[in-house]
């Protein structure tokens, strides 16, 4: 699955480009932002084209490095901190909640499984991040791999919202083939990787979450802990982004 998620979504893309160029006429208004020397402005670059006394050295590997990582725990996580806790407690509710007769008879694979995943995963809007623990959930209940591989695909892909402001951007016709494209690459990806847990007799549900204990208790609890280290201020600021937005409906 973590082979195919990035493969999958890498051709559906590509696809929904070059249709997009052989298909929709591009819109001749568009121009290219011209070179402002951007770099030049926020003093970030070592380059010939700025002037003396905005040029900066390049910084080294360690001052990336660590500005990187400052970037992953404080900006990205913060973003989606709230997204990955909300899929785990949907995905804990979908595995006490959910028999598994049910899933495995509706969700167990096939093309009718596909559209039923198409229909659920491309009105809604689910954050990429809070819909792994979902689909971990979903497998482990009887879905089989391709069927949450296009809830995985569909799911952070398309909602209403996205779809009124693409067809804003691209036209009606933008809009249609970026859907399709879509649906089709997702079902076509489904149903293959399917095929391939079929092909190698691989079980995805007898191994899901056991990939955990290939490492130390140790170095699991340490991880858990400095997860939650970091998500309690940007879960603290958007309760409290809640709270005063609750607050000002009151008033």
């Amino acid at each position: 699955m973590t082979i195919a998620r990035p493969i999958a979504a890498f051709f559906t893309a590509m696809t929904a480009g070059l249709l997009q160029n052989l298909v929709n006429e591009p819109d001749e208004k568009v121009v290219s932002p011209g070179r402002e020397g951007h770099c030049c402005k926020s003093k970030c670059c070592d380059s010939t084209d700025c002037a003396a006394d905005t040029r900066q050295p390049a910084p080294g590997i360690a001052a990336k490095l660590a500005a990187g990582i400052r970037f992953a725990v404080t900006d990205v996580w913060s973003d989606i901190a709230k997204w990955f806790f909300m899929g785990l407690l949907l995905s804990g509710t979908i595995t006490v909640m959910i028999p598994d007769d049910l899933m495995a008879s509706h969700l167990g694979g096939g093309p009718s499984s596909m559209l039923l995943m198409l229909a659920v995963g491309i009105p809604i809007y689910i954050c990429a991040t809070g819909s792994t623990p979902i689909a971990a959930s979903l497998i482990l209940k009887g879905a089989s791999p391709g069927t949450a591989l296009v809830f995985l695909l569909t799911g952070p892909a398309t909602n209403l919202t996205a779809l009124s402001v693409i067809a804003g951007i691209l036209g009606r016709k933008g809009a249609f083939i970026y859907l399709f494209t879509i649906a089709a690459c997702s079902m076509a990806a489904g149903l293959a990787l399917d095929a391939i847990y079929i092909w190698i007799g691989f079980s995805a549900d007898a191994v899901i979450g056991q990939a955990g204990k290939m490492l130390p208790f140790w170095l699991r609890l340490t991880g858990a802990v400095i997860l939650l280290l970091i998500s309690l201020p940007p879960l603290f600021r958007w309760i409290r982004k809640l709270i005063g937005a609750e607050a000002e409906k009151q008033q």
